[in-house]
């Protein structure tokens, strides 16, 4: 039978429901949905056994995208940015008063607020890092909810990354940068002691801390010491040394589970092809066991109460994206809170296949598949859709845009090509130095790949990503010309000299270990050519390609500069470029009004150049 097409809205509207968190009491079930009158994601509230839902949040531009109890249960706090700025305030809602106004708590302008612990035992503070006190530098100060008063807990010397807090939500331990883009765990005894260096580790080897143990003699850390893979390990905060808990043979560590109740290490979790959990106690593993079998998808524990007897549980699943249940550990019993987007119909929708393919100099490239539903698999116009960071990854589960391109009529090749994240630090290193260079000679081995298989039609295959995947296509446009029919730039850096200089202050004490070491400092002369030999804006006179760029006017990270000059210079030469610009977005699209805008015109775009199905464009 011939697959219908199903309206854009289907994939990119809000969601119906999402994101349940039940409350620390066990009473109450929260989640996010549209406002009344079909206006933007918000918080609702309801008695867990059901009853009438009130909405407690108000916010009525770009909607909430994650919240979380108060401690107490008498609030819902979240984070909120200004038309995508990413200088976040945070906000509260008063559930003893649904009907006033959510009150920001960090009314600061043109800062950026970070929520570091909202500690279990101190329920009327959080703690929250802010750049208030200099715009490049995260210090952490402690908020007293309920009057709203800040006072001052540490002050950022200028190396630290990250923060930690022991059991108690004491500020005690730290993440730091080097000079030379290593790394240190650092750590004090109380809070009125300085920090003190813990343990040392090469840029490579990670050393990423967790959290204290229950005892506080412990930080769980993530290490590749002694290893390509990174390991859960324990570091003593008396004499810096690992003990080594945990590894998988084929992933990097995902991530410890760690009881917030007892403080007690009850698991760890690595992506794979899949997730894979790792289960340290026998009751968590039972508990576990029994939601995989639930849904087919992966799951994940969104929120748990405080005694740790109810789970809310979302799976992760390819062709039904957010079903969400609630766990009773005490009985094993579970019921369906609701389908995240139940107008979806998963018979229709694509599977997601994990394939491997093989680089030109070896390297195993993890990849995913997505074919056209009931198509035959030969010779299909195609989509290689590149993700961002670099430092991400692509994975199993729900991918919208690779539905939509799917139900199209295009198959979608999604590649993890060296410098993604996950697979080892070797996989990871070595992309350094390799903008469009191997990196992008693996997005290519991809390419060849699916026409090699008969899968795709070599003269009808685009690129399209965001970030970094929105800088891969420009250069697939401008480096590799005569291999795309088309290509899509979503907030996708020109020139890899002026997105250096625009990046955010707070970002500046960063680039040693990420930027300067992976791609290249531009104050540096050598460098700085390399730069601009790796930079589209520099070979524009090899665009030939249909391009269309997509940009949000207040994105930090990729200013709108990088697309302008980029637009401007093939408008110079005469060339046609469709460029389309969001005055309320940031770094990509949020609002729903916005996204399904741009994805029309991605719609159009590929039918127009590639020639699949489209509700735009009438095509053969």
């Amino acid at each position: 039978m011939e697959i219908p097409l199903i309206p854009l809205e289907h994939f990119y509207d809000d969601p119906e429901r999402a994101a349940a968190r039940v409350s620390p009491d066990g009473r109450r079930l929260a989640w996010l949905a549209p406002a009344s009158g079909d206006g933007p994601l918000n918080v609702w509230v309801s008695p867990i056994e059901g009853g009438e839902p009130v909405q407690v949040t108000d916010d009525r531009d770009r909607g909430v995208r994650s919240y979380s109890w108060s401690r107490d249960g008498a609030r819902i706090l979240y984070m909120q940015d200004t038309g995508g700025d990413e200088n976040y305030h945070l906000f509260a809602a008063d559930l003893d008063n649904p009907d006033a106004p959510d009150v920001d708590l960090t009314p600061f302008d043109g800062v950026k607020v970070g929520v570091v612990d909202v500690p279990r035992g101190d329920p009327d503070h959080v703690l929250i890092s802010t750049n208030r006190r200099d715009r490049g530098l995260f210090d952490v100060e402690r908020l007293t909810l309920t009057t709203g008063a800040i006072e001052p807990v540490a002050e950022n010397p200028g190396n630290i990354m990250g923060w930690l807090t022991d059991r108690e939500g004491r500020l005690r331990g730290a993440f730091a940068q080097t000079p030379t883009g290593d790394h240190q765990v650092l750590v004090r005894d109380t809070e009125d002691r300085p920090f003190r260096v813990l343990a040392d580790y090469a840029n490579e080897d990670s050393g990423s801390p967790y959290a204290f143990s229950k005892d506080g003699r412990e930080i769980f850390v993530g290490s590749a010491r002694e290893s390509d893979l990174v390991r859960l390990v324990a570091l003593d905060t008396a004499t810096g040394t690992e003990r080594l808990i945990d590894q998988d043979e084929q992933a990097d560590l995902g991530a410890p589970i760690i009881s917030d109740r007892t403080g007690e290490l009850l698991g760890a979790a690595y992506r794979r092809d899949r997730i894979v959990l790792h289960t340290f106690d026998e009751t968590f593993a039972r508990d576990w066991e029994r939601v995989r079998q639930i849904h087919p998808g992966d799951p994940m524990i969104g929120s748990t109460d405080d005694d740790e007897t109810l789970w809310t549980v979302a799976f992760d699943d390819d062709r039904d994206p957010g079903a969400t249940y609630l766990f009773d550990r005490r009985t094993g019993e579970s019921r369906l809170l609701f389908r995240s987007r139940p107008w979806l119909d998963p018979t229709i929708l694509a599977e997601r296949t994990p394939v491997k393919i093989t680089s030109r100099d070896g390297l195993t490239l993890p990849s995913y598949l997505t074919l056209p539903v009931g198509a035959d698999p030969t010779n299909l116009p195609a989509v290689l859709y590149v993700h961002g960071g670099p430092w991400a990854r692509d994975s199993w589960g729900w991918e919208p845009t690779a539905q939509f391109l799917a139900n199209r009529g295009y198959a979608v090749l999604q590649v993890n090509y060296r410098g993604s994240t996950g697979f080892g630090k070797a996989f990871t290193h070595a992309a350094e130095k390799e903008f469009a260079g191997k990196m992008h000679d693996d997005l290519i081995d991809g390419v060849d790949w699916l026409v090699a298989e008969g899968i795709a039609d070599r003269k009808r295959i685009a690129i399209y990503g965001g970030s970094y995947g929105g800088y891969a296509a420009l250069v697939g446009a401008s480096f590799t010309p005569d291999v795309f029919a088309a290509a899509i730039s979503v907030v996708g850096p020109s020139n890899l000299v002026t997105l250096v200089r625009s990046f955010p202050p707070y970002w500046r004490p960063l680039l040693a270990g990420t930027w300067f070491k992976f791609v290249g400092d531009p104050e540096d002369p050598e460098e700085r050519k390399d730069l601009e030999a790796r930079s589209p804006i520099n070979r524009v006179d090899q665009i030939t390609a249909p391009l269309l760029v997509l940009q949000g006017a207040n994105d930090p990270r990729v200013v709108k500069a990088e697309s302008d000059q980029i637009v401007e210079a093939l408008r110079a030469r005469g060339v046609p470029v469709e460029y389309i610009v969001k005055d309320d977005e940031g770094h990509g699209f949020v609002k729903p009004e916005n996204k399904l805008d741009v994805y029309r015109a991605v719609e159009k775009f590929l039918a127009t150049h590639l020639g699949a199905r489209s509700a735009q464009v009438s095509v053969g």
